[in-house]
């Protein structure tokens, strides 16, 4: 790559997978989608007939958790703030958490995330501690902020530049509901973290089918480098749109 400088206006994202769920799941489809994202978003080809109005995006910085993460509340918990903090040096301009849904060859951007509702315990047969009498006090973490909080990336904008930039037989969606699990979990517990902080909540849930077969973890792979462009795409024109106000 050579010893360029850094271009001051390049955006970093951070990208989180899930650990096996389970014994009917030892491999989660969720980190070897994520483990095997490049470092940088490609360049799109020249061009490309699919771009959608696509603005001239900065350098994407592509960085992720190193390890998948623990589908425990107590880990998803303790880690999570972890990532809106200086994550490994660097600012986290958006973030695109990534787990396992059911067998349907559908892939899904979450709205929102819930606060209650997690009755199910987790791969450690633990159940959330929040959900049991007496949890939801003034010194609970989440105290006062709503049942639902959604995300503040343009997923409407978003989902028009994903499918262009997509196979037109991939079924793509955007979700009103993350399940009520560890991937629910995840998510409320960034969009809390930054809504707490008042900061952009500028981050996303990608559900994945729950099939590790080599073929969909090559089509979830594209579809995670699109999402990211198609992400990268919209904060950009939003930003650009801001500017011209």
């Amino acid at each position: 790559m050579g010893s360029q400088a850094k271009d001051p206006n390049e955006l970093t994202v951070l990208v989180t997978g899930f650990g096996p769920f389970r014994e009917g799941y030892p491999v989660n489809p969720s980190w070897e989608i994520a483990k095997r994202l490049p470092e940088y978003l490609p360049a799109l080809r020249a061009k490309d007939p699919s771009s959608r109005q696509a603005p001239n995006i900065p350098p994407v910085r592509i960085l992720v958790h190193p390890e998948p993460i623990h589908v425990s509340y107590e880990v998803v918990r303790g880690v999570v703030p972890t990532f809106w903090d200086g994550y490994q040096g660097h600012k986290i301009d958006f973030a695109i958490h990534i787990g396992m849904a059911g067998p349907q060859p559908v892939y899904k951007v979450e709205r929102r995330g819930h606060r209650t509702g997690y009755k199910s315990p987790d791969v450690d047969g633990k159940k959330l501690v929040d959900e049991q009498e007496g949890k939801h006090g003034e010194d609970w973490i989440w105290h006062g902020l709503p049942d639902e909080i959604e995300t503040d990336l343009d997923l409407d904008d978003v989902l028009g530049r994903w499918q262009s930039h997509s196979s037109k037989d991939m079924d793509l969606r955007v979700s009103e509901d993350a399940g009520h699990f560890l991937c629910d979990f995840i998510y409320y517990s960034s969009l809390a973290t930054l809504l707490k902080e008042d900061r952009q909540r500028n981050v996303a849930f990608f559900h994945v089918p729950g099939n590790a077969s080599d073929r969909y973890i090559t089509q979830g792979l594209e579809l995670a480098v699109n999402l990211i462009r198609a992400i990268a795409e919209s904060q950009t024109a939003r930003t650009q749109t801001a500017g011209q106000g």
